[in-house]
């Protein structure tokens, strides 16, 4: 009986486990805000489109996003996904981020913000995200005591997102420096797809529980991709 119960476990396990998304296992993400003179926001989007044309073709990037905001069309950001952390450190140290960084530093208005990340609840990306598609990115900061009961809570938004109608990507990711801050990677393929999230009654019993907690606002960013 028991040789039977092991049988049956195995192939479950390895179900379980293909199951889990390879680059959740070991990739790593990057998100990085960006602000210039309104001035200089065309001249900022076509070095974005520039360098994120060129990082797309490095060894080990699996997706790389620049996203021009909404509201203010001299906010950009990226949103990167990495194979791994060496592929990473390839990519710091080729000549494309220092050309980039060197061509928008004039233009900046506010400090080149650079954070990576970790997974917390991550899928495999998705190829069908077209450049109408409303991306949301937002930082939530949960105080160190509640730590642990703010990211099971924002796990836990992940799995009913990517159920909901006109998502396109759901991933919840932890600042590397920061294991309190979390950033939440969102895109759905119209406005009224997110406002349906954004009144989803899960959705709102998150941020009913998010407030005691918070450490400051939900800080939520809403982008269209440069292409």
């Amino acid at each position: 009986m028991r040789s039977l119960l092991l049988r049956l476990a195995l192939p479950l396990a390895a179900m379980a486990f293909a199951a889990v998304p390879a680059q959740a296992q070991d990739a790593t993400y990057v998100v990085t805000y960006i602000e210039v003179a309104p001035s200089s926001a065309g001249k900022a989007a076509d070095l974005l489109k520039q360098y994120a044309d060129a990082s797309r073709k490095e060894a080990g990037s699996v997706r790389f996003d620049a996203l021009r905001r909404i509201d203010r069309q001299n906010h950009f950001a990226i949103v990167e996904t990495w194979k791994d952390e060496n592929s990473l450190k390839d990519h710091t140290a080729a000549a494309g981020l220092k050309k980039f960084r060197d061509g928008i530093a004039p233009l900046l208005s506010s400090a080149y913000d650079e954070r990576p990340h970790g997974a917390l609840a991550v899928a495999a990306p998705n190829p069908k995200i077209g450049a109408g598609a409303i991306w949301a990115v937002t930082h939530v900061d949960i105080i160190p005591p509640k730590k642990d009961e703010g990211i099971a809570a924002a796990k836990d938004l992940a799995a009913p997102s990517r159920k909901e109608d006109g998502n396109l990507r759901y991933d919840v990711l932890q600042q590397t420096s920061r294991p309190n801050h979390m950033t939440l990677v969102e895109t759905w393929s119209n406005m009224k797809a997110l406002e349906a999230h954004e009144v989803a009654s899960f959705m709102k019993k998150y941020r009913e529980g998010l407030t005691p907690m918070s450490g400051s606002l939900y800080d939520q960013r809403l982008y269209r991709a440069l292409k």
